[in-house]
Order: C-alpha cells, then sequence, then structure tokens
C-alpha cells in the first residue's frame, strides 16, 4: 500500500526539487496547509536547513548544504523504512532512456540545424519539423504514465508528474509552444526536470550517476 510523507519532509523536499521558490509555490507543491508550510519553513531556516532570499521584487526559499542534507537523510529513512527502493530503482532505469529522449526533443524544438548554421534557432516554420518532435513528446507521455502509476503505489508524493505533463503536451497542442520548455510555467520539461529530480534525491543519486 502506498505511503504519504510526514509534512516536514514534504516541505524540505518541496524546496529541494523546485529550487527556488516563494511560500505559496512550496505549499501548493503538496496541497499543504500554506500558513503551516510557512512554519516549517521558518523551523527550517532556524536549523540552517532553508534560507530566504529576495532580489529585484522577487524572493523565494532555497536549501542550504545542511538542508540537503537533512533532506537526503529522510528520504533514504522514508524509503528503508516502507521497502520501496528496489521498485524505484527499477522504474529509474526505464526513465532514463525516455529521459534522453526528452532532453533531445526539447533540444529540437529551440534548434533547427541548416546547412550553414548548425545551432540556427528554430523558428518554428517548418511544420513537419515540430510535428516530429510532438510526436515524440507523445510517446513520452504514454510511456510516462505506467511508470507514474508505480512511483504512486510506493509513496504519494510521486503522483501527478504523468497528469502534469499530460496538460503540457496539451497545451502545446492547442499552439502554446512556450509550454515544451518555458521555465516559469509547469511545462513539459519543468516537470520533467522535478521528476529527474525527485527520482534520484530519492535514490540517493547524482544527475550522471548510473542506476
Amino acid at each position: 500500500m502506498t505511503r504519504d510523507s510526514a509534512t516536514d519532509l514534504l516541505v524540505l523536499h518541496a524546496v529541494r526539487i523546485s529550487g527556488f521558490a516563494d511560500t505559496p509555490v512550496i505549499a501548493d507543491r503538496y496541497g499543504l496547509d500554506a500558513a503551516e508550510t510557512k512554519e516549517r519553513l521558518l523551523d527550517a531556516e532556524a536549523r540552517g536547513w532553508v534560507e530566504h532570499t529576495a532580489f529585484a521584487g522577487t524572493g523565494g526559499w532555497s536549501l542550504t548544504e545542511r538542508g540537503r542534507a537533512e533532506n537526503q537523510r529522510r528520504l533514504a529513512a522514508e524509503l528503508a523504512g516502507i521497502g520501496g527502493a528496489e521498485e524505484v530503482r527499477d522504474v529509474y532505469r526505464e526513465f532514463l532512456p525516455l529521459n534522453a529522449l526528452l532532453l533531445q526533443a526539447c533540444t529540437d524544438w529551440q534548434l533547427r540545424p541548416n546547412a550553414g548554421d548548425r545551432l540556427a534557432v528554430n523558428d518554428h516554420s517548418d511544420a513537419a519539423w515540430d510535428a516530429r518532435i510532438l510526436y515524440g513528446l507523445g510517446g513520452i507521455d504514454r510511456a510516462l504514465l505506467p511508470l507514474a502509476n508505480r512511483l504512486g503505489g510506493v509513496l504519494t508524493r510521486f503522483r501527478g508528474y504523468d497528469t502534469r505533463f499530460a496538460t503540457a503536451l496539451a497545451r502545446v497542442r492547442a499552439g502554446e509552444g512556450g509550454w515544451v520548455d518555458r521555465t516559469d510555467v509547469d511545462s513539459c520539461h519543468r516537470v520533467w526536470f522535478e521528476l529527474h529530480e525527485d527520482l534520484i534525491a530519492t535514490l540517493g543519486l547524482d544527475r550522471n550517476a548510473a542506476p
């Protein structure tokens, strides 16, 4: 049976996978109460696990090195406690080939090489080029569903990546091309990046490590 994560772990982990985000975004990531999330963040700040910085009218929380280590410790203890490491590791192995496809799709969405410039920007005037990319993203979307279901069967905090990716892809198909790779919206790339970070954090790996 799937396991719910503790609230304090979810708050710290939301900071980890978001990279840099303010309190409402951290709370929304796992559907937590905003006031409670703020209290947990302030407590984590007092322990030296997170820090809040502001610049040019924007602000957000990020993990310190101590906070990253604490997050890693809690994730490892959680996974060991439910005996789900092998399932998550198996999913990660199946995720990696899809990750390569996703990264190539995002590159192809940004660049359209030609005879004179192999780094020419994709101006999206070649409908066949873009259609090929969308076809590939559709395949990734279909492959993600069973992996997300398996992960969600281990820990509830893994749920939602498949629906978020599908929502972003639907917006791309509706003509909002930025939803392939923009970082300021819940784009295909952003959802995928967070899932990758979630997997490697849960397994105690880095992005260049073998599964």
